[in-house]
């Protein structure tokens, strides 16, 4: 599945895990996506939309 929103294009992103100790290892976070059917272009397709443009109204739901 890619981790990736087709409305935003919102992906996944990478920091540092730090420790009490001060170390850092590297670590990642993946958004938020759910696989909806959207009306794109008039016509209903299945796509992976993150839930803040779910939330915010960017795509209608079919």
């Amino acid at each position: 599945m890619s981790r990736v929103c087709s409305i935003c294009n919102k992906g996944a992103m990478s920091g540092n895990n730090v420790s009490h100790s001060n170390r850092k290892t590297r670590t990642s976070w993946n958004v938020n996506v759910q696989k909806v059917k959207i009306l794109k272009d008039g016509a209903p397709t299945s796509a992976y939309v993150c839930t803040r443009c779910l939330r915010s109204g960017n795509v209608e739901r079919v």
